[in-house]
């Protein structure tokens, strides 16, 4: 049975591309994300037309060209689960972008509607900030590329490593509703990789009234996509998690709402177990 959530990694196309999300095909607003598998040497190029894009260099090497800029031999980490920040590039609306891997490249590719004047940037480790998160078997380290608070039109773009056995998106939390400051709606994408490469995780979305309620097993290099509702993730015992998340919506804020059964897990009551 086919999952309406679930984009399984693709074998490489002639672009060496593996992964390909559009408004269209999601069926959504917002969101493109495409991630492309490059041998040293190859090339990637295209017009970003009316969207923004952010590059993420999530392994290997890379130059990168706009039309005003040249970021040139970017990229430090050669697997995600070196545990530093990565080199990122913004490319803003109506620009045309190059892409030259300098080493096999496991490349990232963003996108949402781009409305304003940025220019292109590079996003360098030392931008991005990190931060823990969670307690108790709900921890997790976050590595912000491009957060609320750092310029773009529409795009947030962050990495969540979690270890074997925690939990992440715990609580269950939801970004669905046009009501801010209180909740803004946010689609959003889950790159998922595993360390050792053949592990999995479980990850649920689902709704209050359960119009949406599926839990999909997601390997290394597939997209859950969350249209709508919580979207918790489970890490299963000797498998270590990365994902690359990718947000957008009308309003380029984070603002959610806890699921009520399980907030307490926030509380001074976790990690401490409950009384049966």
């Amino acid at each position: 049975m086919s999952s309406s959530i679930l984009s399984k990694k693709m074998a490489p196309d002639a672009l060496g591309r593996i992964q390909h999300i559009t408004p269209e095909n999601a069926h959504w607003r917002y969101i493109g994300f495409d991630v492309y598998q490059l041998k040293s040497g190859q090339s990637l190029a295209f017009a970003t037309d009316s969207r923004e894009y952010c590059l993420v260099l999530v392994s290997g090497l890379a130059s990168v060209q706009t039309t005003h800029e040249t970021f040139a031999h970017i990229g430090k980490r050669m697997s995600p689960f070196e545990r530093i920040p990565p080199y990122s590039v913004y490319v803003p609306h109506h620009d045309h972008v190059t892409v030259n891997a300098e080493t096999d490249l496991e490349l990232a590719v963003c996108s949402a509607p781009g409305f304003g004047t940025l220019p292109a940037r590079l996003i360098a480790p030392a931008d991005v900030g990190t931060e823990h998160r969670g307690k108790g078997k709900n921890q997790r380290y976050v590595q912000n590329i491009l957060p609320d608070d750092k310029l773009a039109d529409s795009l947030l773009v962050v990495e969540v490593y979690t270890d074997e056995g925690n939990t992440s998106s715990y609580p269950s939390h939801k970004h669905d509703q046009d009501n801010f400051p209180n909740e803004t709606l946010l689609e959003e994408t889950y790159y998922h990789r595993f360390n050792p490469a053949q592990g999995f995780c479980l990850q649920r979305v689902y709704t209050d009234d359960r119009s949406l309620d599926e839990c999909v097993a997601a390997y290394d290099k597939d997209v859950v996509k969350v249209p709508k509702g919580y979207h918790p993730v489970a890490t299963i015992a000797g498998y270590d998690s990365y994902y690359l998340n990718v947000m957008a919506g009308p309003v380029r804020q984070w603002r959610f709402t806890w699921e009520a059964d399980h907030a307490w897990i926030n509380s001074d009551a976790y990690p401490v177990k409950q009384e049966k």
